[in-house]
């Protein structure tokens, strides 16, 4: 995958003049960021749940139902407060991504609308927990609840929306038709610099999203000056860095530090 998006950039750096070759560009960088990031084990896990919980929303109409009719007050609600916009994209706009779409802009919008909805996604795993007629299915539905329930959970869907908010906006000016090669490549460098800018200025402002949505969703936040526990190893072994030192360097900087190496290779 690095191979191909290096390739890639040798024929824009040569002055190519095919849209075609901008447009696999494009598409490389951002399926080749959630490539990288999947071999982060936190990241892997989100994609792999989010992806989960979206095919057992999409597996039969029933729970669509439900999903709809526990949206439906939300929007109601959102559209009193303004939130949301009223018109022919309404649809559009707060509909669930199809867990089979694999376009690489895919990622970017269940991570997007999986935060949006997220109230209404909890109501229909509920629904699923006490009124699927297996217990197979009510087992899934409760491991994804309580998942979706944790800072974790929130801090990485958060992180990574954050993370591909960047290049899914390259992307979309990248499959412009009136793209010149220079303007490509100058616009490589703003969403690196973008990011870089996010990593050193952002944390506190990131911190403070996940928090008020943990909030919202009644999911404990942690005390972040406490002894960081991996979940792999012995309670009975010390740490020797605290919460705080995992979610900002181990996670926060490196997921940023690599997105950083991928658009500068």
């Amino acid at each position: 995958m690095q191979g191909e998006l290096n390739g890639l950039k040798i024929l824009i750096r040569k002055e190519s003049r095919s849209a075609y070759s901008i447009h696999c560009f494009a598409h490389q960088v951002q399926l080749t960021l959630v490539v990288v990031s999947k071999k982060c084990i936190q990241v892997g896990e989100l994609v792999v749940l989010v992806s989960n919980i979206l095919n057992v929303l999409g597996s039969s109409f029933k729970r669509i139902d439900e999903f709809r009719e526990s949206q439906k007050e939300r929007i109601e609600e959102a559209l009193d407060m303004g939130k949301f916009k009223t018109g022919r994209g309404l649809n559009q706009e707060l509909g669930l991504s199809r867990a089979c779409d694999t376009r690489c802009d895919s990622y970017y919008k269940s991570f997007k609308i999986f935060i949006r909805m997220f109230g209404s996604i909890l109501d229909v795993l509920e629904a699923l927990v006490v009124h699927a007629r297996l217990m197979d299915e009510r087992a899934k539905a409760m491991g994804y609840l309580r998942t979706c329930q944790t800072f974790e959970f929130a801090f990485m869907l958060h992180l990574m929306r954050d993370v591909l908010a960047f290049t899914n906006e390259l992307n979309k000016c990248l499959q412009k038709k009136e793209q010149d090669i220079a303007n490509v490549m100058l616009l490589v460098e703003v969403a690196k610099r973008r990011l870089q800018s996010f990593r050193e200025d952002d944390w506190d402002s990131l911190i403070k999203k996940v928090s008020t949505f943990c909030i919202k969703y009644g999911i404990l936040i942690p005390n972040f000056d406490e002894p960081y526990v991996n979940s792999l190893r012995s309670r009975h072994k010390s740490t020797d860095h605290t919460i705080l030192h995992h979610y900002r360097v181990d996670v926060f900087c490196k997921k940023f530090k690599n997105s950083m190496v991928i658009l500068t290779k």
